[in-house]
């Protein structure tokens, strides 16, 4: 099945229905690897993959402010600030780190399912509480019992080391 073909699914047009790109606007975005295989449940993978992440080279203007790498998924609170629709940052975010995971792991295999989820924010959103939902991600999900224990996250608001 091709790209084309995945993306004419039902499911895959609701999830650009609608869908804006409005610079100074916050986006909540989540993306899944493909098939939600757990490929950043390999430390190593994970921590190459989380610098590249929070470069802020990749984000190209716009700026990135909080984020989670779960195993099988990645969580990022982007204000689109930068030339590119959300669509085309995503499309740039998620191809780069596919080529890298690729490089790391010596394959050309699928690494995101073809679409995303996004929300746009509104004024009267407590961003901080999107930030915190999402950087908790790890503890709902399990893998640790304080967030802070979990090593794939970054919020801005968090003074630097």
């Amino acid at each position: 099945m091709t790209t084309e073909t995945i993306l004419e699914r039902p499911g895959h047009r609701a999830l650009r229905k609608g869908r804006s790109s409005t610079p100074g606007q916050i986006y909540f975005v989540t993306t899944v690897t493909h098939g939600r295989e757990p490929i950043f449940g390999d430390w190593s993978l994970a921590t190459g993959m989380a610098r590249l992440i929070g470069n802020p080279a990749l984000w190209r203007g716009s700026k990135l402010l909080s984020w989670v790498l779960m195993p099988d998924h990645l969580h990022a609170l982007v204000r689109l600030d930068g030339e590119e629709t959300l669509g085309k940052l995503v499309k740039r975010v998620k191809s780069v780190l596919a080529q890298a995971v690729n490089r790391e792991r010596g394959g050309f295999d699928p690494v995101w399912a073809p679409a995303f989820h996004d929300r746009a924010l509104r004024e009267e959103d407590d961003i901080k509480t999107f930030a915190r939902y999402v950087i908790a991600n790890p503890v709902r999900a399990g893998l640790v019992s304080r967030a802070g224990d979990y090593p794939f996250w970054d919020a801005v608001w968090l003074p630097s080391a």
